[in-house]
């Protein structure tokens, strides 16, 4: 497995994941699939701020996950936090492509001197808050019935990774 940033080749697993996310998963809480100028325009908006869309390749050419991350809030005391978000293709999940991805990410994220990450998990994703576990998030709220999807509510956890333990912003 190669971890690298996305490049526009990548575009077409990314969307092919992102929308298996929306059809058939809670990980992502939006109801419509998008289609490859959506994605394009996401990937060109995150280079344009400055985050990292990264891919894990398997066989150096099939999209087997990303990771990205971007602001918390739209505020400027926030600007030293950000979120994350991390999708494996179905079939490659439990391998550790997530971990992989998130590693390197978190890795991006402090060397970018970001103090704080964030992750919101649908709460029924034990597998995600169990990775994020063990990379050393911890669990910052619980949140219930805040969003939908599906016909029910949906409760989020909300966790939370310190980067980097500067006194002083």
């Amino acid at each position: 497995m190669q971890i690298r940033d996305a490049l526009d080749t990548d575009l077409a697993g990314i969307l092919e994941i992102y929308n298996d996310a929306v059809q058939n998963s809670t990980a992502i809480w939006n109801d419509k699939v998008v289609d490859l100028d959506n994605r394009r325009a996401w990937l060109a908006e995150r280079h344009e701020q400055g985050y990292p869309v990264l891919v894990a390749l398997v066989d150096q050419r099939q999209v087997a996950g990303y990771a990205s991350f971007g602001p918390w809030r739209p505020y400027d005391g926030f600007r030293h936090t950000v979120e994350n978000s991390v999708y494996v293709r179905p079939g490659q999940r439990g391998g550790g492509v997530g971990r992989s991805l998130m590693q390197a990410l978190i890795e991006r994220a402090r060397e970018m001197n970001k103090h704080v990450m964030i992750a919101a998990i649908e709460s029924e994703n034990r597998a995600s808050i169990h990775m994020h576990q063990q990379l050393g998030f911890i669990h910052a709220a619980q949140m219930r019935q805040v969003g939908c999807k599906f016909g029910r509510w949906l409760d989020l956890t909300m966790m939370q990774l310190t980067l980097n333990r500067t006194s002083q912003p």
